[in-house]
């Protein structure tokens, strides 16, 4: 009889401590992919390369997703990673972006007689997350064409997948939320690198006007809306990229209803 209810108490103890586990996780854990896709590689080496290890020799390397039947997704994440470096590219046709930078380089030899000096272009776009109505896509990479050193750069498609359009802020936040936005952004900014409220952000930090600003460049996530800032953009070279994650509960008050996000909310 004891045998019993001990045995009985201990699956009573089991199911509490499962629900109190289901209770910490964050909500909702939507991963299941609803697009389909598949990865290629563009890989293409200068003409100069001969036996030499993709390491010491002119490369270009794009990774990338093609989605089955999503033809404007597909065009999007081109452009995104044709301008990736640059930002007056018109053609998204990435065989020949890899060939231009090759061309390039080439032409680069012509006039530098450095036997050692090689290019490097090694980018990609890579899936995130889905769910049933938004993919997240980061795209970035490495890009060495001569100078003092080559520079990394992150971006994000977040994708409606519901009307076939990348998502601006203006399409989650109600009316003219910048303000708002702005300064619940500056005070987690400034806690997040050790700052008084007041002070200076005039001497390691390149914010037009030494004030904070967000930039376009975020990404969406179950629990907020992450933030990052390229090299040179907010911080010398040296410091390298600095992100910057602000909670949904933080801006409750500046969501528009019935969006991408409302099914984080829930």
């Amino acid at each position: 009889m004891k045998t019993g209810y001990l045995l009985v108490f201990g699956m009573m103890l089991g199911l509490c401590a499962c629900q109190w586990g289901d209770n910490k996780k964050p909500k909702p854990d939507i991963t299941t992919d609803t697009l389909h896709y598949t990865y290629k590689t563009i890989k293409q080496r200068a003409a100069d390369c001969g036996n030499k290890p993709d390491s010491g020799c002119t490369i270009v390397k794009i990774k990338y997703p093609i989605f089955s039947e999503q033809d404007q997704l597909n065009d999007f994440i081109s452009h995104r990673l044709c301008n990736l470096f640059v930002s007056d590219k018109i053609n998204n046709n990435l065989q020949q972006y890899a060939k231009d930078f090759l061309a390039n380089y080439t032409d680069f030899k012509k006039h530098d007689s450095r036997s050692a000096m090689y290019f490097t272009l090694d980018s990609y776009a890579k899936i995130i997350r889905q769910d049933s109505s938004i993919v997240t896509i980061e795209v970035g990479g490495y890009n060495y064409q001569g100078g003092a050193h080559g520079g990394t750069v992150t971006s994000f498609i977040n994708w409606n997948t519901k009307v076939h359009k990348d998502i601006y802020l203006g399409d989650l936040l109600a009316g003219n939320y910048h303000n708002k936005l702005t300064a619940i952004a500056d005070t987690i900014f400034r806690k997040q690198e050790k700052l008084s409220d007041t002070a200076s952000l005039a001497n390691n930090y390149f914010f037009k006007d030494n004030k904070f600003a967000l930039n376009e460049n975020f990404s969406i996530t179950p629990l907020g809306i992450k933030f990052l800032y390229n090299q040179y953009e907010i911080k010398p070279y040296a410091a390298g990229q600095t992100e910057l994650f602000i909670p949904y509960a933080k801006i409750k008050s500046l969501l528009k209803p019935n969006t991408v996000i409302t099914q984080y909310l829930k």
